[in-house]
């Protein structure tokens, strides 16, 4: 199939792009067109206008800040991956972007495009849930920062208004004894996830975990953050029962149907189990640095 007819804008500015947005009601971003074209080709997308922002030299940035990654909206997923700098402030980035599609999609595809996109199975929320990200959003209101908790509404559905874009993502660094992980399952390699899990934790000098993270995709309408298994494991050391009971309470958050896929309680089971080995792996880096 290919997408209804539609008009092409390619702005030079920023200020060009939010103006085209804010005239038209039923517009798209486009960046790497990676998540955005297929959709458009089997109509599940029909925007009226789409605006192509390949051109706008502002938002190619990609830089570490003030302890936090800045990624800018036309940053390619790839550029990311193999960023050392990236690495070195925050390695679950790079972790999770190598379970993402293949590497001729990362090399088009723009994390901002992703995480906009906001589809269920997709591992950049997850990502961005777990490190306590945001983006910057902009509109001919002005520009306001939106929280990862509060982004994803539902499977390709985000919380934003129709006349803003998002301009750059900002993923804060990790501490240099923090343990992390990112563990999926898939049918293939560079399918979306049946479940996916993404984990950052940090542990006392006695092995008390002080803080954990936890993040899912692939299991309900977007992606989520496991609270309650966070709460059974903060103040544990992280010990095999501990880790069991909160695998167990993750279930429960599992609400996609049964598919063509997997069954919701394939996905329940992969889920816990993806969880206690990403938690033991994510435990067995704390403290090494990397």
């Amino acid at each position: 199939m290919k997408p209804p007819l539609f008009e092409y804008l390619r702005p030079n500015t920023l200020e060009e792009a939010i103006a085209a947005r804010s005239a038209h009601d039923y517009s798209a971003v486009l960046a790497g067109g990676q998540s955005l074209i297929p959709t458009m080709n089997f109509r599940i997308a029909n925007p009226t206008v789409l605006i192509d922002i390949s051109r706008i030299e502002s938002l190619k940035n990609l830089s570490v800040e003030d302890d936090q990654i800045i990624i800018g909206a036309m940053v390619r997923q790839r550029a990311v991956e193999l960023n050392n700098s990236i690495y070195k402030a925050n390695p679950l980035v790079r972790e999770t972007l190598e379970h993402v599609a293949h590497v001729p999609i990362r090399s088009r595809g723009t994390v901002v495009g992703s995480l906009a996109h906001a589809d269920a199975a997709a591992e950049l929320p997850a990502l961005l849930i777990a490190s306590g990200g945001s983006v910057v959003v902009q509109s001919a209101s002005g520009s306001r920062i939106v929280e990862a908790n509060s982004l994803f509404k539902f499977h390709m559905t985000t919380t934003l208004s129709h006349d803003e874009i998002i301009t750059e993502v900002r993923i804060p660094s990790l501490k240099s004894d923090s343990g992390w992980a990112f563990q999926e399952f898939t049918r293939r390699h560079g399918d979306y996830a049946i479940a996916g899990v993404a984990v950052i934790l940090n542990l006392a000098s006695t092995g008390e975990c002080t803080s954990i993270s936890l993040a899912a995709c692939g299991i309900a309408q977007r992606a989520v953050r496991l609270e309650e298994s966070e709460t059974l494991l903060k103040g544990t050391s992280l010990d095999v029962n501990s880790i069991k009971d909160a695998a167990l309470a993750a279930k429960d958050l599992v609400t996609t149907a049964d598919d063509t896929h997997a069954s919701n309680e394939f996905r329940r089971h992969v889920l816990a189990t993806l969880l206690q080995r990403a938690i033991i792996q994510a435990k067995s880096r704390a403290g090494k640095g990397w």
